[in-house]
């Protein structure tokens, strides 16, 4: 199997975190993960990606919205990142991975030039993961460091890429600085890890990822990091049912992993 052709403005779930965005003449990869199935320390795998890296070709940037847990970064996923020409990250995860690894604090932005002219604007937001009353490090952290991001430029639709984020309160912040945001790509999965929190959620679960894209105003919802991984406690069905609940399903774009979803009409 070759390579997979660009597209004009489209994403594709590969499984898990991973998002493949094909917006303004870019490749963007987002929190790659191609190992096959098995354990990785505490988590475990259980599906591999329904593309490979292999087929995705030259990628112009790549996005880590953190690298301390494998289910967001694998062993291959690193590998792939490490040899991007430019990774959007935390600053701790700019610090691990080298190389082309910029690291962002929320709100702070970085410009990436597009073939033809212009660039694509991306701005790193922030993320909880896990409960707003959780304990933190000593950095203010809830579980370790994130962040997601926002994507916009001239003539493009603004896609939002939330990270690994539990917090409506952050999604309000993210709508008040970005108003008008056409497509949210929304970590859902409602990820627990036995002891941690007291077993509650690290990332949104169904009714909370449906509250995120009416707060955000998105008409294209794209969940990702719903499936392929044990710790993931909630699945497809259980957003189709939020959704169909909150009245929202119109919003909600549940392709399958490996199949393009347009970014606009």
């Amino acid at each position: 199997m070759g390579e997979i052709p660009r597209q004009e403005s489209a994403v594709m779930v590969v499984g898990g975190p991973t998002v493949v965005l094909d917006l303004g003449g870019l490749r963007i990869v987002s929190d790659p993960t191609f190992d096959d199935p098995g354990p990785h320390g505490y988590l475990t795998k259980v599906e591999g990606p329904a593309v490979g890296e292999d087929r995705l070709g030259p990628v112009d940037l790549v996005l880590v919205s953190h690298d301390v847990h494998p289910d967001n970064l694998d062993d291959r996923g690193r590998a792939f990142a490490q040899a991007a020409p430019l990774v959007l990250t935390t600053r701790g995860a700019s610090e691990r991975l080298g190389g082309g690894a910029v690291g962002l604090a929320a709100w702070e932005s970085r410009s990436v030039p597009r073939p033809g002219g212009g660039e694509l604007v991306v701005t790193a937001v922030p993320a909880v993961h896990g409960p707003e009353d959780g304990e933190r490090d000593a950095d203010g952290f809830v579980n370790c460091e994130v962040i997601g991001f926002v994507l916009e430029g001239a003539g493009l639709p603004t896609v939002h890429v939330s990270g690994d984020n539990a917090s409506i309160r952050v999604v309000v912040q993210v709508a008040r600085r970005f108003p008008a945001v056409d497509v949210a790509v929304l970590h859902a999965g409602a990820a627990r890890v036995p002891g941690k929190f007291r077993d509650r959620p690290l990332s949104l679960d169904g009714v909370r990822t449906a509250a995120a894209a009416a707060i955000l105003g998105a008409p294209r919802v794209v969940p990702a990091h719903y499936d392929g991984w044990a710790h993931f406690s909630e699945g497809a069905a259980d957003l189709v049912r939020a959704f169909d609940e909150a009245g929202s399903s119109s919003r909600l774009h549940l392709a399958a992993h490996g199949a393009w979803v347009p970014l606009a009409d």
